[in-house]
């Protein structure tokens, strides 16, 4: 991958985490379980899917802010370091899109052949709040577009990497 290719994956990624980072933030600052167990109408059924929802949400927005920021600092570096950046964007497809697409509480499925219909790929466990809805649906768009860019990542980073630690004496 040529170093302005590289750099221009990470400044694209910070901008779409630093988005990812805003919602998130904005949403958890404005939103408790209690809420939400209101609105949804039957607090036994909903309270532990909610807290599951909302850890899943805070854990990846500190995922998010914390990649985001380090993808700043490769991107405000006097001379760019292509190692460091490529090393970020992994941290990214690992930490933030992984757990976007697999969240701990398993409170939503990504189902992979609604995508190619142009209908949300994201299959909540129950029905949510429509604010709650329309930020996963707005967040999965984003998670997508980073999905397609680091795929790279997923996989043959780590083949490249392994192969230079073997190639050393």
């Amino acid at each position: 991958m040529s170093g302005t290719h590289l750099k221009q994956l990470c400044e694209d990624t910070y901008h779409r985490l630093k988005k990812v980072s805003m919602e998130l933030e904005r949403y958890l600052n404005q939103v408790t379980l209690t809420s939400l167990i209101q609105e949804s109408g039957d607090p036994e059924d909903y309270e532990a899917y909610y807290r599951n929802y909302l850890s899943d949400l805070r854990h990846l927005f500190v995922y998010s802010e914390n990649a985001y920021e380090k993808l700043g600092i490769c991107l405000r570096r006097a001379r760019f370091n292509e190692e460091f950046a490529e090393e970020a964007l992994f941290q990214v497809y690992h930490s933030c899109v992984n757990n976007f697409y697999y969240p701990k509480g398993e409170v939503y499925d990504e189902d992979g052949r609604y995508s190619y219909t142009g209908q949300d790929a994201i299959l909540f466990r129950k029905e949510v709040t429509p604010a709650l809805r329309n930020l996963t649906l707005s967040l999965s768009k984003i998670f997508e577009q980073m999905r397609e860019d680091l795929q790279y990542y997923e996989t043959d980073y780590i083949t490249k990497k392994r192969m230079q630690q073997a190639v050393k004496p």
